[in-house]
């Protein structure tokens, strides 16, 4: 996602530091006064001179594991006894009080369902083994909150990052005190209180802070959680845009090493997909920001790969009982019925309608870390609170309430349903991108829906440039004019114009919304099924750099230029 500028026209590169931070923050060690000091003379590239080289840290994302358990699992029988046995669950009485409200059920019972995805690097246990390193505590060093939409058939993975200063609220200690809470990097949340196990109700009610929205479920998984995962399941499938050596994975080498991960595609598990998922140096610019591109690359692959296996017990019995060995939920997932009931209901989620992206954000020019960027952070709340897809389709689990004049509707699509050169093979192999051009929500994806009942092969590619088309505009390359002309059957009164760039794009206008009774001529934006109006469109900044789970895992697996 593209950075902003800071006053002086610059943009501030990539830096280290946040969890030096996060960690006197969280060990009470001089607050954020002390943290801002400590980063004065150096933070985390001045322990590492200091310090006695120890072994690479193996920083993984292990909600990756969780995230696929819960959309794969409900296959019960033995499983159900082996995850009854794992499972660990969080004090109840660590999660806030004041908090956003529930999301309301349609007429249906259809309800949206959002769910937190925490990795930690607790240095616990065994894990020590796989993260290497000596020191205690725990950190998320990656965090998801995955919304489930009200229908169930689509979800999106949103990345917050790890050193984005956030406000984090009162949190209740080990000691059964609560802190006071204040401005601090959003990761120092799991670190309160200084324990192996970390603090996921701090983070929880750190997340529900920040987005006004309220998280039904968290899931936590550590180092060996998804070192198992990746065995279970024989490997995941990744792909990197260069070769990574020893000295990548480990600058305290100063030297270049042998050649862990190999160029281009490849199948990882266990400590090869740690290096991956953890992976920072010697690709892009060396942010967090790629890595967390990495990070819900490998998390689709994991999905699609467990999707295509087939979810039945004999795939499902090693990887659960693998995931929940190391995992920790909130009290309302703390049995393996509970569990396989919520992750049944996920099921029919297509790895299309699967999507990833990351909150608004910015480089800060005062110190090391990164803001997140207004008002499109909060636009992108909105959205999930609404139940509008991040390409605007209402994914409410009903239909909006029906037009004024309910007859006018179907008489007037219905000449354009006649007109669809249906059966057509030849459009199967004719490729189309649909834009809204207006602010009626949903409307890219009616056009998508259209183009597919006539063959072709649609995508909803979300808002266009402008919300002002009053005419649906049909652009087309080089030799596709004739192609663009077959479109064009299907929108009756569209215009079209010739262009530079490669394919066919669809602009749908308020004639487009008219006439399928999504709004009116004049672009007025339509309500939402609780009444209420949509939220404004999110920028392309958001929907340009989603990943939906069935992408090519080698596209957009970095972020910047170098390395």
């Amino acid at each position: 996602m593209p950075t902003t500028e800071d006053a002086s026209g610059t943009v501030p590169g990539p830096r280290g530091g946040g969890r030096a931070e996060a960690r006197r923050a969280a060990q009470g060690k001089g607050g954020r006064a002390d943290a801002r000091a400590g980063a004065t003379t150096g933070g985390r590239a001045a322990a590492r001179r200091n310090a006695k080289p120890k072994k690479n840290v193996k920083k993984i994302v292990a909600w990756s594991a969780a995230g696929v358990l819960v959309l794969i699992a409900g296959a019960g029988g033995a499983i159900y006894f082996k995850l009854n046995a794992n499972i660990k669950s969080f004090d109840a009485d660590a999660i806030a009080t004041d908090r956003p409200p529930e999301s309301k059920a349609d007429a249906d019972g259809n309800k949206p369902v959002n769910l937190l995805l925490i990795g930690s690097d607790s240095r616990g246990g065994n894990n020590s083994d796989l993260g290497g390193g000596e020191d205690g505590g725990a950190r998320s060093d990656t965090t998801i909150l995955l919304h489930v939409y009200a229908d169930h058939k689509h979800a999106v993975g949103i990345s917050i990052p790890r050193n984005a200063v956030v406000q984090i609220p009162s949190c209740k200690l080990p000691n059964g005190k609560w802190t006071k809470g204040g401005s601090d990097l959003f990761n120092a949340a799991f670190s309160v209180g200084g324990t192996d196990n970390g603090n996921p109700a701090c983070t929880q009610n750190t997340v529900e802070k920040l987005t006004g929205i309220r998280v039904d479920h968290t899931i936590v998984v550590d180092f060996n959680g998804f070192a198992a995962m990746t065995k279970a399941v024989n490997g995941v499938d990744v792909c990197l845009p260069k070769p990574i050596y020893e000295g990548d994975i480990n600058p305290n080498l100063k030297k270049k090493g042998d050649l862990v991960l190999p160029q281009g595609k490849q199948t990882v598990d266990g400590q090869k997909a740690l290096d991956y998922v953890r992976l920072r140096h010697g690709i892009g610019d060396g942010s967090d920001i790629g890595r967390m591109k990495r990070q819900q690359a490998f998390m689709s692959s994991l999905a699609t790969k467990m999707k295509k296996d087939g979810l039945n017990p004999t795939n499902l019995l090693p990887l659960a009982d693998a995931a929940t060995k190391s995992l920790t939920v909130d009290p309302g997932l703390d049995s393996a019925d509970k569990l396989l009931s919520f992750g049944l209901s996920l099921k029919n989620i297509d790895m299309h309608d699967l999507k990833f992206v990351t909150v608004p954000w910015r480089y800060r020019t005062q110190d090391a870390n990164i803001d997140l960027v207004q008002p499109d952070s909060n636009k992108l709340w909105e959205t999930l609170k609404a139940d509008q897809t991040i390409d605007g389709q209402n994914a409410t689990g009903q239909q909006p309430d029906a037009p004024a004049s309910p007859s006018a509707a179907p008489s007037q699509a219905a000449p354009t349903t006649a007109a669809a050169p249906a059966g057509d093979a030849a459009n199967a192999a004719i490729k189309v991108s649909v834009y809204n051009g207006t602010t009626t929500n949903g409307l890219a994806g009616r056009g998508t829906d259209l183009l597919k009942s006539a063959k072709f092969s649609a995508t909803t590619a979300g808002q266009a440039a402008s919300t002002k088309y009053k005419i649906t505009m049909i652009e087309y390359g080089s030799g596709q004019k004739a192609n663009a002309e077959k479109i064009a059957a299907l929108f009756p009164g569209a215009e079209l114009s010739s262009g530079s760039s490669r394919g066919i794009s669809v602009i749908v206008g308020q004639d487009f919304a008219a006439t399928t009774g999504a709004g009116t001529s004049s672009g007025t934006p339509a309500t939402t099924p609780g009444g209420q109006t949509p939220p404004q469109p999110l920028p392309t900044t958001v929907t340009n750099d989603a990943r939906s789970a069935d992408d090519d895992i080698c596209a957009n697996t970095t972020y910047g230029s170098g390395g």
